[in-house]
C-alpha cells in the first residue's frame, strides 16, 4: 500500500547494557578462609560452654526413666497376681541388680520374667520392707514398702508401694 510504513521493533536490548546486567548478575560474594575460621571457632566454643550443662540433665532424664520402668514392673506383678488368680512376688536381687518377678502358688514358684536394671546407671537401696514385695490375688501387697533409686551422679528418686498395692 502506499504510504505506509511498517515499523519493526527490536526485542534484543543493546548489547552494552545486557553485558553489564550479566556481569552484575554472575558476580558473586563469598567469604574468606579466615571468616569461615572464625564462624567455626566461634561454635566450637559455644559447643563445649553448652556440653557440661547437658550432664546433669541427661543423669535425671536417666533415674527418672529407670524409675518409671521399675514401676511399670511393680504395677506388672499385681495385675499378674490379679489375672493369674495367684500371689506374685518381686525379688530386689541387688547383686545381680535384677529384679525377679515370680507367680507363687501353693505348689511351686514359676519365674515369669528378670528385669536387669544394672545398665541404667542407678542403684536400689533394699526397700524399707525388705528385698521382696508380694502381691496377694486381690492385687494388694502383703507390707508397704518405699524404694529408693539413687543415680551415679547423686540424683534420686522413690517409688512407694502401698498396702493396697497401688505403686
Amino acid at each position: 500500500k502506499k504510504g505506509t510504513t511498517l515499523e519493526i521493533r527490536t526485542l534484543a536490548r543493546n548489547p552494552i547494557e545486557s553485558g553489564t546486567r550479566r556481569e552484575a548478575h554472575m558476580k558473586q560474594e563469598g567469604h574468606t578462609l579466615m571468616e569461615l575460621m572464625v564462624v567455626v571457632t566461634v561454635i566450637g566454643i559455644l559447643s563445649a560452654l553448652a556440653v557440661p550443662n547437658f550432664t546433669p540433665l541427661n543423669s535425671r532424664t536417666q533415674i527418672r526413666c529407670a524409675t518409671e520402668e521399675i514401676a511399670s514392673e511393680l504395677r506388672l506383678a499385681r495385675q499378674l497376681a490379679i489375672t493369674h488368680r495367684d500371689r506374685v512376688r518381686i525379688t530386689f536381687d541387688l547383686e545381680q541388680q535384677a529384679l525377679v518377678a515370680q507367680i507363687v502358688n501353693s505348689t511351686d514358684v514359676t519365674t515369669h520374667h528378670v528385669y536387669r536394671y544394672g545398665d541404667k546407671g542407678i542403684a536400689i537401696e533394699e526397700p524399707s520392707a525388705g528385698p521382696e514385695i508380694l502381691f496377694h490375688p486381690s492385687g494388694r501387697s502383703a507390707t508397704a514398702t518405699t524404694i529408693h533409686l539413687r543415680s551415679k551422679e547423686g540424683q534420686s528418686q522413690t517409688l512407694t508401694v502401698g498396702i493396697t498395692g497401688r505403686v
